[in-house]
Formats: structure tokens, sequence, C-alpha cells
């Protein structure tokens, strides 16, 4: 029984450590994915072996100050500057911060501006005041609009066409570079990050995807700049729920990171020519993502469980279809998925429970044998046979729970869909803690009346340190987002119940 207790201390610190695992860095290895077809421009930049030759200053040289252009379609509103061609600021209509006021993925200034061009990784180009061909555009339904950037001088010359749809938060941009070897496009120092300080978050900061391999960028330990060749798929800023990302077509000679004051800053190295990309700036929606067909969905880290997470996400987000509402959602997910574990459960109970009615003869031995350790193992061994009691029966399903709830866990702290989701009266987001510490602190009462419920050790020490562990998961919790407090809480629940029929069977068994 004591290596009974043992194994089970040991699961419940296993899940314990998982749960906090949030705060440290989980990869995941996404499956290869297709790189965006060429755009005709690209096509044609393939056949061109160069631009033709470099046209004097024109109107760039008139334009003293710099000219805003306004994009707004359903999903955002954007401001693009003729200095360098660059984004000025984008904020999503839909997303809401905790102030009430339109989500912003370019809160502040940044170090390097977003989509930033320069001959050098210090983007010189970015100061330069393009000319303008267009004007603001406000666009509904299937509409698309378009507008230019241009300069030139008589070393070099750029155009910039940017590309905008009414239906997604996807954009296209081609640049024209000649005069230029090579350049440099910068995604932008904060570009795509709406919250620095969201410490649930799995990883905030530049990501990559190289190949099959997702790696992220931390800024503080950016101590010296990181070059990656070879298979760049996509690179993107990111946040807990929000990102922005650059995907070239084709063209890439290499990534490279590097900090720039206090943040980091990811840019692609290009050949002179004729490049395009597809350009994605809001929200971390996986279906939207994958429409795109680009491996943008990579984004979302599912963690290491993910083909168990993946599965369970499609599935909460079924029922919320018929239920509309991510709470109750989570509430029955919460219990289709532990029906395949009630057998081994209740299995798992009755171990216990033998193990418990053969505590007294166990103790005997050690007593007996205290002296002799191998008399002791081996008599204590035949005493399992006689009994047919498996010493470790009752924390193996624990054990086989442990990465659906993992997955689950994981499910419930990113998914953007339980962003600003109500369930009931005081729980207005599922994906921020409860204000009132309500959930945590019932959920740690539940865990208290699981651990009276079921059998114990006879060992005093063994039996305080299960007690405790009510205690520090409740404090784990009580800044957890509140779906997912929910979920554990709910769990508990059918245990008690199971634990309460369980009880009453061997009772009547036993007499």
């Amino acid at each position: 029984m004591e290596m009974d207790k043992r194994t089970l201390i040991a699961v419940v610190l296993a899940l314990a450590i998982l749960l906090g695992y949030q705060y440290f860095f989980a990869k995941q290895s996404p499956q290869p994915v297709r790189q965006p077809q060429q755009t005709e421009t690209g096509k044609a930049a393939e056949k061109a072996e160069a631009l033709p030759s470099v046209v004097p200053i024109t109107a760039a040289e008139g334009q003293a100050e710099a000219k805003d252009i306004r994009v707004e379609t359903d999903f955002y509103i954007a401001v693009f500057s003729s200095r360098g061609g660059t984004v000025k600021s984008f904020v999503l209509k839909k997303y809401k911060d905790k102030d009430g006021s339109p989500v912003s993925l370019l809160a502040g200034p940044e170090a390097v501006p977003a989509l930033a061009l320069g001959e050098k990784d210090d983007f010189p180009l970015a100061k330069i005041n393009f000319s303008v061909k267009g004007s603001d555009l406000n666009l509904k339904d299937s509409q698309k609009g378009t507008f230019i950037f241009e300069y030139a001088s008589q070393k070099f010359s750029v155009r910039r066409t940017y590309t905008f749809y009414a239906d997604s938060y996807k954009f296209d941009l081609t640049d024209e570079v000649s005069g230029l070897p090579d350049y440099w496009l910068a995604l932008g120092s904060h570009f795509g990050i709406h919250d620095t300080k969201d410490s649930t978050a799995p990883h905030i900061g530049p990501v990559i995807l190289q190949g099959t391999d997702r790696i992220d960028i931390v800024a503080k330990k950016l101590d010296q700049p990181k070059e990656y060749k070879d298979g760049i798929k996509w690179v993107a800023q990111e946040d807990k729920y929000f990102f922005a990302s650059i995907v070239p077509s084709a063209g890439v000679v290499e990534a490279k990171a590097w900090r720039a004051q206090d943040s980091a800053v990811i840019a692609l190295k290009l050949k002179q020519g004729v490049n395009s990309y597809l350009i994605y700036a809001g929200p971390k929606d996986y279906n939207r993502l994958e429409k795109l067909e680009v491996g943008l969905q990579h984004i979302i880290d599912f963690g290491f469980f993910s083909i168990l997470a993946r599965p369970l996400f499609w599935i909460l987000k079924f029922f919320y279809s018929f239920l509309g509402n991510y709470g109750w959602a989570i509430v029955l997910l919460t219990i289709i998925v532990r029906i395949p574990f009630v057998p081994l459960l209740n299995k798992s109970q009755k171990s216990m429970r033998k193990m418990q009615q053969l505590q007294p003869k166990l103790t005997e031995l050690k007593e007996k044998y205290k002296n002799d350790p191998q008399k002791l193992q081996k008599e204590t061994l035949e005493m399992y046979k006689k009994y047919k009691v498996n010493p470790v029966g009752g924390c193996l399903p624990m054990l086989l729970q442990i990465p659906v709830f993992y997955a689950l866990y994981k499910v419930l702290m990113i998914a953007i869909e339980l962003r600003g989701a109500p369930f009931m009266l005081w729980i207005t987001d599922l994906s921020s803690k409860d204000p009132y510490y309500i959930l945590p602190i019932v959920m740690g009462i539940t865990m208290v009346l699981q651990q009276k419920m079921t059998p114990t050790s006879m060992d005093p020490k063994q039996n305080k340190m299960m007690m405790l562990m009510p205690v520090v998961f409740t404090f784990l919790f009580l800044n957890f987002a509140s779906g997912l407090v929910l979920y554990w809480l709910v769990n508990n629940i059918l245990s008690i119940i199971q634990q309460f029929f369980t009880n009453r069977k061997l009772a009547r068994e036993s007499q």
C-alpha cells in the first residue's frame, strides 16, 4: 500500500507540474505544409534576368511630408505610411481589449517599423518617403483594393504593391526591387502582438516555421543574432491569441532574428527582383488559417499531446455549435472524455479498497520482518498474489488519463474561441480568471471531499501529503482561466459521484 500511495502522490504531482507547464516551452512539430502558389508577378520575376534600369527620382522628390493611407474592412482598420511604405497601425474591429477598446496589433512605436525594407538590417529604406498611387480604401463584401508606394534613385528603385480583401485578415504584398543585390524585409518589432504581459501565454515573440520545425524565439535569450537558412515557410510575431506573419512565395535567402532595444526583430533576406508575400494579421482562428492553405494553422501550439488536443478542440467547437455556450460545451466535453475511463476507474477504486483492507496484514509483515528486507519483500508479494491485489492498480488509470487531461488543458488555455466567451452569472470571460475566486475555491472543496471518500493509507504522513494536494491545486488554479477551472471542477464532481456509487457497492459486497 505504501508503494501504491507513493505512486499516487507522484501522479498527482505530475499533474500539478503539467498544469504549470504553460509557463515554460512546449514545442510541437507540425506536418509539412504547402507553400502559397506564386502569383503571376512572381512567375514573371523568374523569367526576367533583371528589372529595367533605375529611373530618376520623380514624385518622391517633392513629397516632403509623409502621407497616410487608411484601409478599412469588416475585420480591421489599418493605416499605412508613405515613410518606407510601412504599417503604421493595425486595429481589429471584432475583438476588444480589457478596457473595451478594439484590439491593436501595433500598440506602440516600433524599433523597426512593420514591413520595413532595407539594404542592411538597420532598414535605412524605412526612413525614405515614397510616392503614393492610390487613396484610402473602404472595402465591403467581396471587394478588393490596391495602392502602390514607389521610390527611385540613381542607385536603386522600389515599388511596393499592397492588395487587400474585404472578407479576410490576409493581404498581399509584392515588392519590385532593382539596384540592390539583396535586401531585408522585417515583420516589425511588435507587429502582431497585442498583450506582452500575459503570463499564461506559452510564448510571446517571433516564430519561424523551418521545414516542419516550429522555432520559438525569446528576446531575453537573444544575445547574438540567429540565422536560419533553407526551408523557411513563414515568419511570425505572436502573443497568446493574435499574430502577424509573412509567408513568402519563394526566393528566401535566409531568415534572421536579433534584438533591437528590448524587443526581438525577425526579418527575411531576399534577392532583388519581384517578390510576393501573403501577409496575415489577426486572430489565431484555426479554421480560418487552415483555409489559407499555407500552413499558418501551425502557429497554434497544441503542445506535446497535439494528436489528442486537436480532436478535443474540434469536439468542443461542435458542442458549441448547438449549445451556443462554451461553458456548457466544456461541461459536456468533460463528461464525454470521462466516459471511456469509467471501467478503469471502477477497477482502480476497487483495487485501492482491497489495499486498504489488506493494510493491517501488511503492517504485521513489516513488524515481523523489519530486520529482513528481502524476506519482507518476498512475503509481501506472496500476500498480493494470494489476495489477487495489484499494488499499483489504483494509479495506472490515472497515468492513462494524464495525456487526455493535459491535451484538454492545453486546448482550454489557448483557444481564442473562449476569449470573451461568457458562461453564466459572474463568469463573463472563460479565458480570464474568476474575478471572485469562487470557482477555484469550490474546486478545492470538491478535491477535499473526493479525498475523504477515497480509500487511503494507514500511514499518517502519506495521508497528510494527500490532503495537502487540494490546497496546492487551489492556489495553482486561482489565476488560471475560468474555462480550465470549470473543467477541473466538473471532473471532480463526476469523480465524487462515481466514488459514491463504488463505495456503496463495495459496502454491500462486504456485508
